[in-house]
Protein backbone atom coordinates (compact mmCIF):
# COMPACT_ATOMS: atom_id res chain seq x y z
CA UNK A 1 0.00 0.00 0.00
CA UNK A 2 1.07 3.43 -0.79
CA UNK A 3 0.30 7.04 0.29
CA UNK A 4 -1.90 7.79 -2.19
CA UNK A 5 -3.91 4.48 -1.82
CA UNK A 6 -3.84 5.06 2.03
CA UNK A 7 -5.38 8.33 1.45
CA UNK A 8 -8.22 7.46 -1.04
CA UNK A 9 -8.86 4.24 1.40
CA UNK A 10 -8.32 6.41 4.84
CA UNK A 11 -10.75 9.19 2.83
CA UNK A 12 -13.39 6.92 2.26
CA UNK A 13 -13.75 5.70 6.20
CA UNK A 14 -13.79 9.41 7.31
CA UNK A 15 -16.61 9.63 5.46
CA UNK A 16 -18.93 6.80 5.37
CA UNK A 17 -17.99 4.97 8.82
CA UNK A 18 -17.32 7.91 10.97
CA UNK A 19 -19.51 10.34 9.07
CA UNK A 20 -17.19 13.00 9.67
CA UNK A 21 -18.21 16.41 7.79
CA UNK A 22 -15.97 17.80 4.73
CA UNK A 23 -13.88 20.26 6.70
CA UNK A 24 -12.89 17.91 9.48
CA UNK A 25 -12.22 15.30 6.29
CA UNK A 26 -10.04 17.74 4.73
CA UNK A 27 -7.99 18.55 7.88
CA UNK A 28 -7.21 15.21 8.83
CA UNK A 29 -6.36 14.26 4.63
CA UNK A 30 -3.90 17.03 5.23
CA UNK A 31 -1.92 15.72 8.33
CA UNK A 32 -1.16 12.65 6.81
CA UNK A 33 -0.07 14.49 3.89
CA UNK A 34 2.75 16.43 5.59
CA UNK A 35 3.82 12.82 6.89
CA UNK A 36 4.06 11.51 3.58
CA UNK A 37 5.41 14.72 1.68
CA UNK A 38 7.83 14.33 4.73
CA UNK A 39 8.81 10.74 4.39
CA UNK A 40 9.15 10.47 1.04
CA UNK A 41 11.46 13.55 0.37
CA UNK A 42 13.49 12.31 3.80
CA UNK A 43 13.40 9.35 4.16
CA UNK A 44 13.65 7.15 1.27
CA UNK A 45 9.78 7.02 0.44
CA UNK A 46 8.72 4.89 3.82
CA UNK A 47 5.59 3.59 3.11
CA UNK A 48 2.03 3.88 5.47
CA UNK A 49 2.97 0.30 6.63
CA UNK A 50 6.07 0.27 7.08
CA UNK A 51 6.64 3.84 9.05
CA UNK A 52 8.12 3.30 12.43
CA UNK A 53 8.35 5.38 15.17
CA UNK A 54 11.93 6.79 14.52
CA UNK A 55 10.41 7.81 11.09
CA UNK A 56 7.53 9.78 13.25
CA UNK A 57 10.15 11.08 15.85
CA UNK A 58 12.14 12.73 13.09
CA UNK A 59 8.74 14.58 11.11
CA UNK A 60 7.70 15.51 14.76
CA UNK A 61 11.47 17.47 15.25
CA UNK A 62 11.11 18.92 11.89
CA UNK A 63 7.52 19.74 12.22
CA UNK A 64 8.06 21.24 15.86
CA UNK A 65 10.67 23.84 14.08
CA UNK A 66 7.55 25.77 12.82
CA UNK A 67 4.63 25.10 14.51
CA UNK A 68 3.45 26.28 18.07
CA UNK A 69 2.40 23.46 20.53
CA UNK A 70 -0.88 23.46 20.05
CA UNK A 71 -0.85 23.10 16.50
CA UNK A 72 1.63 19.97 16.99
CA UNK A 73 -0.51 18.15 18.95
CA UNK A 74 -3.25 19.08 16.53
CA UNK A 75 -1.48 17.10 13.72
CA UNK A 76 0.01 14.33 16.22
CA UNK A 77 -3.48 13.56 16.97
CA UNK A 78 -4.58 13.03 13.48
CA UNK A 79 -1.88 10.91 12.59
CA UNK A 80 -2.73 8.63 15.49
CA UNK A 81 -6.37 8.39 13.70
CA UNK A 82 -4.67 7.46 11.13
CA UNK A 83 -2.46 4.51 11.87
CA UNK A 84 -5.52 3.39 14.38
CA UNK A 85 -7.28 3.19 11.31
CA UNK A 86 -4.78 1.02 9.80
CA UNK A 87 -4.46 -1.01 12.83
CA UNK A 88 -8.74 -1.42 13.06
CA UNK A 89 -8.55 -2.32 8.88
CA UNK A 90 -6.01 -5.54 9.87
CA UNK A 91 -3.42 -3.56 7.47
CA UNK A 92 -0.81 -3.10 10.98
CA UNK A 93 -0.29 -5.05 13.91
CA UNK A 94 0.58 -1.79 15.93
CA UNK A 95 0.50 2.33 15.82
CA UNK A 96 4.03 3.49 16.18
CA UNK A 97 2.28 6.43 17.54
CA UNK A 98 1.08 5.14 20.44
CA UNK A 99 4.68 5.90 22.70
CA UNK A 100 4.64 9.27 20.85
CA UNK A 101 3.43 11.90 23.23
CA UNK A 102 2.41 15.00 22.17
CA UNK A 103 3.49 18.33 23.66
CA UNK A 104 2.09 19.69 27.29
CA UNK A 105 -0.65 22.16 26.97
CA UNK A 106 -2.12 24.70 28.89
CA UNK A 107 -6.00 24.99 29.03
CA UNK A 108 -7.08 27.88 26.69
CA UNK A 109 -10.22 29.45 27.90
CA UNK A 110 -12.57 30.68 25.74
CA UNK A 111 -13.53 34.36 25.19
CA UNK A 112 -16.41 35.64 26.07
CA UNK A 113 -18.81 38.74 26.15
CA UNK A 114 -20.53 40.16 29.56
CA UNK A 115 -24.22 40.69 28.81
CA UNK A 116 -23.86 44.08 28.45
CA UNK A 117 -21.42 43.74 25.73
CA UNK A 118 -23.88 41.26 23.84
CA UNK A 119 -26.13 44.21 24.10
CA UNK A 120 -23.61 46.57 22.76
CA UNK A 121 -23.19 44.49 19.70
CA UNK A 122 -26.60 43.94 19.00
CA UNK A 123 -27.94 47.35 19.49
CA UNK A 124 -25.40 48.40 16.91
CA UNK A 125 -27.59 46.67 14.03
CA UNK A 126 -29.50 49.15 11.79
CA UNK A 127 -32.53 47.51 11.60
CA UNK A 128 -34.13 50.17 9.04
CA UNK A 129 -33.18 47.46 6.34
CA UNK A 130 -33.95 43.87 5.63
CA UNK A 131 -30.19 43.00 5.78
CA UNK A 132 -30.31 44.75 9.52
CA UNK A 133 -33.23 42.65 10.54
CA UNK A 134 -31.71 39.33 9.34
CA UNK A 135 -28.40 40.32 11.07
CA UNK A 136 -30.43 40.89 14.07
CA UNK A 137 -32.23 37.34 13.83
CA UNK A 138 -28.42 35.84 13.60
CA UNK A 139 -26.84 37.20 16.19
CA UNK A 140 -30.04 36.66 18.83
CA UNK A 141 -30.18 32.86 17.55
CA UNK A 142 -26.39 32.39 17.80
CA UNK A 143 -26.77 34.03 21.34
CA UNK A 144 -30.22 32.13 22.35
CA UNK A 145 -29.33 28.83 20.89
CA UNK A 146 -25.40 28.66 21.58
CA UNK A 147 -25.27 27.49 17.69
CA UNK A 148 -21.82 27.15 15.98
CA UNK A 149 -21.97 29.21 13.03
CA UNK A 150 -21.76 26.72 10.52
CA UNK A 151 -25.44 25.18 12.32
CA UNK A 152 -26.77 28.07 12.06
CA UNK A 153 -25.84 28.76 8.60
CA UNK A 154 -27.25 24.82 7.60
CA UNK A 155 -30.71 25.69 9.63
CA UNK A 156 -33.97 25.22 7.43
CA UNK A 157 -37.49 26.67 7.74
CA UNK A 158 -38.61 22.66 8.90
CA UNK A 159 -35.92 22.91 11.46
CA UNK A 160 -38.17 24.86 13.29
CA UNK A 161 -40.91 23.19 15.44
CA UNK A 162 -41.97 26.58 18.03
CA UNK A 163 -45.15 24.89 19.24
CA UNK A 164 -42.37 22.71 21.00
CA UNK A 165 -40.15 25.21 21.83
CA UNK A 166 -37.48 23.32 20.17
CA UNK A 167 -35.24 24.25 17.21
CA UNK A 168 -33.82 20.58 15.47
CA UNK A 169 -29.77 21.51 14.67
CA UNK A 170 -27.19 19.38 12.67
CA UNK A 171 -23.52 19.42 13.83
CA UNK A 172 -20.44 17.94 13.53
CA UNK A 173 -20.55 15.00 11.31
CA UNK A 174 -24.23 15.68 10.83
CA UNK A 175 -25.26 14.56 13.91
CA UNK A 176 -28.79 16.03 15.23
CA UNK A 177 -30.17 17.25 18.23
CA UNK A 178 -33.09 19.44 19.48
CA UNK A 179 -31.74 23.12 20.80
CA UNK A 180 -34.36 25.00 22.94
CA UNK A 181 -35.31 28.03 21.51
CA UNK A 182 -36.66 30.70 23.88
CA UNK A 183 -39.91 33.13 23.12
CA UNK A 184 -37.48 36.10 22.72
CA UNK A 185 -35.43 34.12 20.00
CA UNK A 186 -38.87 32.82 18.40
CA UNK A 187 -39.72 36.42 18.44
CA UNK A 188 -37.41 37.76 16.14
CA UNK A 189 -36.77 34.49 14.12
CA UNK A 190 -40.61 35.10 13.21
CA UNK A 191 -40.17 38.77 12.18
CA UNK A 192 -37.42 37.69 10.13
CA UNK A 193 -39.12 34.94 8.29
CA UNK A 194 -42.41 36.17 7.60
CA UNK A 195 -41.24 40.29 7.00
CA UNK A 196 -38.10 39.84 5.97
CA UNK A 197 -37.21 36.95 4.35
CA UNK A 198 -39.46 37.04 1.59
CA UNK A 199 -37.74 40.36 0.39
CA UNK A 200 -34.41 37.62 -0.23
CA UNK A 201 -36.41 35.85 -3.09
CA UNK A 202 -34.59 32.08 -2.55
CA UNK A 203 -33.11 30.76 -5.20
CA UNK A 204 -33.53 27.69 -6.57
CA UNK A 205 -32.71 24.49 -3.76
CA UNK A 206 -32.48 27.04 -1.10
CA UNK A 207 -36.20 27.57 -0.77
CA UNK A 208 -36.08 25.91 2.79
CA UNK A 209 -33.11 27.70 3.58
CA UNK A 210 -34.17 30.04 7.00
CA UNK A 211 -30.91 32.75 6.54
CA UNK A 212 -30.54 34.08 2.52
CA UNK A 213 -28.18 36.98 1.12
CA UNK A 214 -29.27 39.02 -0.92
CA UNK A 215 -29.12 36.97 -4.13
CA UNK A 216 -31.57 34.40 -2.50
CA UNK A 217 -28.28 32.06 -1.53
CA UNK A 218 -27.10 30.71 1.40
CA UNK A 219 -25.00 33.11 3.76
CA UNK A 220 -20.73 32.29 3.72
CA UNK A 221 -19.25 31.74 7.12
CA UNK A 222 -16.51 34.36 6.48
CA UNK A 223 -19.90 36.67 5.54
CA UNK A 224 -21.16 35.99 9.06
CA UNK A 225 -17.59 37.11 10.33
CA UNK A 226 -17.73 40.28 8.88
CA UNK A 227 -20.88 40.87 10.03
CA UNK A 228 -19.91 40.32 13.99
CA UNK A 229 -16.55 42.16 13.61
CA UNK A 230 -18.19 44.89 11.51
CA UNK A 231 -20.60 45.64 14.39
CA UNK A 232 -18.06 44.72 17.63
CA UNK A 233 -16.15 48.18 15.96
CA UNK A 234 -19.27 50.16 15.39
CA UNK A 235 -20.38 49.09 19.19
CA UNK A 236 -16.92 50.45 20.78
CA UNK A 237 -15.87 47.00 21.83
CA UNK A 238 -11.70 47.00 21.61
CA UNK A 239 -12.01 43.09 21.89
CA UNK A 240 -11.80 40.25 19.33
CA UNK A 241 -15.15 38.66 18.56
CA UNK A 242 -15.88 36.41 16.38
CA UNK A 243 -19.39 34.06 15.78
CA UNK A 244 -18.09 31.61 18.29
CA UNK A 245 -17.63 34.11 20.93
CA UNK A 246 -21.69 34.03 21.52
CA UNK A 247 -21.77 30.51 21.38
CA UNK A 248 -19.05 30.83 24.65
CA UNK A 249 -20.92 33.46 26.36
CA UNK A 250 -24.33 31.13 25.76
CA UNK A 251 -22.75 28.77 27.48
CA UNK A 252 -20.88 30.73 30.35
CA UNK A 253 -23.89 32.80 31.51
CA UNK A 254 -25.91 29.99 31.41
CA UNK A 255 -23.70 28.11 33.84
CA UNK A 256 -23.16 30.88 35.67
CA UNK A 257 -27.18 31.72 36.73
CA UNK A 258 -27.24 27.78 37.99
CA UNK A 259 -27.30 26.10 34.40
CA UNK A 260 -26.84 22.39 35.01
CA UNK A 261 -23.73 21.61 33.47
CA UNK A 262 -25.12 17.90 31.59
CA UNK A 263 -27.68 20.31 30.03
CA UNK A 264 -25.21 22.72 28.49
CA UNK A 265 -23.61 19.54 27.33
CA UNK A 266 -26.56 18.36 25.46
CA UNK A 267 -27.36 21.99 24.30
CA UNK A 268 -23.85 22.79 22.39
CA UNK A 269 -23.40 18.65 20.72
CA UNK A 270 -20.58 17.94 23.07
CA UNK A 271 -19.57 14.33 22.61
CA UNK A 272 -17.76 14.80 26.08
CA UNK A 273 -18.53 16.56 29.37
CA UNK A 274 -14.67 17.59 29.86
CA UNK A 275 -15.23 19.72 26.38
CA UNK A 276 -18.00 21.59 28.45
CA UNK A 277 -16.22 21.73 31.41
CA UNK A 278 -13.78 24.23 30.24
CA UNK A 279 -16.57 27.09 31.36
CA UNK A 280 -16.63 26.07 34.81
CA UNK A 281 -12.91 27.60 34.77
CA UNK A 282 -13.99 31.25 33.59
CA UNK A 283 -15.46 32.42 36.25
CA UNK A 284 -13.66 31.15 39.88
CA UNK A 285 -15.08 34.27 41.32
CA UNK A 286 -18.60 33.31 41.17
CA UNK A 287 -17.81 29.78 42.18
CA UNK A 288 -16.37 30.82 45.37
CA UNK A 289 -19.69 33.27 46.00
CA UNK A 290 -22.01 30.10 45.28
CA UNK A 291 -20.20 28.25 48.32
CA UNK A 292 -19.94 31.04 50.37
CA UNK A 293 -24.11 31.76 49.85
CA UNK A 294 -25.11 27.72 50.13
CA UNK A 295 -22.54 25.99 51.85
CA UNK A 296 -23.93 24.45 54.94
CA UNK A 297 -20.18 26.01 57.31
CA UNK A 298 -19.93 29.11 55.34
CA UNK A 299 -20.40 31.20 58.07
CA UNK A 300 -17.40 29.25 59.99
CA UNK A 301 -19.43 29.01 62.86
CA UNK A 302 -20.12 25.36 62.87
CA UNK A 303 -19.98 23.44 66.16
CA UNK A 304 -16.45 21.65 66.59
CA UNK A 305 -16.75 17.85 67.35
Amino acid sequence: MNWKQALTDYTHYLRLERGLARNSIASYRQDVQKLAAFLEGEREGVPPLKTQREDLEAFIHTVGETLQARSQARILSGLRGFFDYLVFENYREDNPMELIESPKLGRKLPDTLSVEEIDLIIGAIDRSTPEGERNHAILETLYGCGLRVSELLGLRLSDLFFEEGFIKVTGKGNKQRFVPVSPATQKYLRLYMLEVRPHFRPGKGYEDLLFLNRRGKGLSRNMVFTIVQRLTAEAGLRKKVSPHTFRHSFATHLLKNGADIRAIQQMLGHESITTTEVYMHLDRQHLSEVVNAFHPRREGDATTP
